[in-house]
C-alpha cells in the first residue's frame, strides 16, 4: 500500500483531524456541563439520600435511560430538526455537536452518579451532624470526594465521543470519520482509510493517557 493519496491530501487530513478534536472537545464540555448537575440530582433524590424525591428520581432516571438506549446513529436522525432550528443546518461539525451532546450527556450523568455513590455515607452524615446545608454538602463533600471518579468518567466519555464523532462523519458531520468514509472507503483509497483510522486511535490513546494522569494526580486516597 502506497501513501501517495495521503501526501496529496495532507492538508485535508490535518483539517479533518482538527474537526474531530473540535467536535470531541466541545461535545465533552457541554456533556460535563449537563451531566454533572444531572448526576447530582440522580444521586441526591434517591431513597435515603440528601433530598429524597422518588418521583423526580424516577423521572430523571427514565429520561436518562431512554437516551442511553437509543443507538447513536438513530439519535443523529432525531436531532436533525433540532440542529436546523438552533443553527440553521443539519450538516457540519457544529450540527454534529448537538447530537454528540445529546448522546453523551446521559451517559456521563450515569458515570458521575456512580462516582458520587462511592462517597461514604459516614462522611455525608458527619457533615449533616455539623449542620451543613444540602448545597454545602454537595459542593464541599460530595463533588470533591468523588472528583477522581468524575475525572475517570470524563475520560471514558471523551473516548466514547471519538467513536461517536467518527460515526457522525457518515452523515456529513465532518472530521476523520467523514474522511475515512468518503475519501477512503468510497473512493477506494485504502491509505487514507488507514491513516484516518490510525489518527483516531492516537487521539483515543492521548485522551486516555491524559485522563489516567489526572486521576492519579487528584486521587488522594
Amino acid at each position: 500500500m502506497t501513501f501517495d493519496n495521503v501526501v496529496h491530501n495532507f492538508d485535508r487530513i490535518v483539517q479533518a483531524t482538527i474537526e474531530s478534536i473540535y467536535m470531541v472537545f466541545f461535545s465533552l464540555f457541554f456533556a460535563v456541563l449537563i451531566g454533572v448537575p444531572l448526576g447530582v440530582l440522580l444521586i441526591i433524590t434517591g431513597p435515603g439520600h440528601l433530598w429524597p424525591k422518588r418521583w423526580l428520581h424516577e423521572a430523571l432516571g427514565m429520561v436518562v435511560n431512554i437516551f442511553r438506549s437509543v443507538p447513536y446513529i438513530v439519535l443523529i436522525l432525531w436531532t436533525i430538526p433540532v440542529s436546523r432550528a438552533l443553527i440553521g443546518t443539519s450538516y457540519g461539525t457544529n450540527a454534529a455537536i448537538i447530537s454528540l451532546v445529546a448522546g453523551s450527556s446521559p451517559f456521563f450523568a450515569r458515570l458521575a452518579e456512580s462516582a458520587m455513590r462511592e462517597v461514604g455515607r459516614g462522611v455525608i452524615e458527619a457533615a449533616q451532624a455539623m449542620g451543613a446545608r444540602t448545597i454545602d454538602i454537595i459542593w464541599k463533600v460530595l463533588l470533591p470526594e468523588s472528583f477522581p471518579g468524575i475525572i475517570s468518567g470524563i475520560t471514558v466519555t471523551a473516548v466514547a465521543l471519538v467513536s461517536y464523532s467518527a460515526m457522525a462523519g457518515l452523515v456529513a458531520g465532518g472530521g476523520l470519520g467523514a474522511m475515512a468514509w468518503n475519501d477512503g472507503y468510497n473512493s477506494f483509497k485504502n491509505d487514507i482509510l488507514f491513516v484516518a483510522t490510525v489518527l483516531l486511535i492516537i487521539i483515543v490513546q492521548v485522551i486516555q493517557w491524559i485522563g489516567d494522569r489526572l486521576v492519579r494526580r487528584v486521587d488522594k486516597r
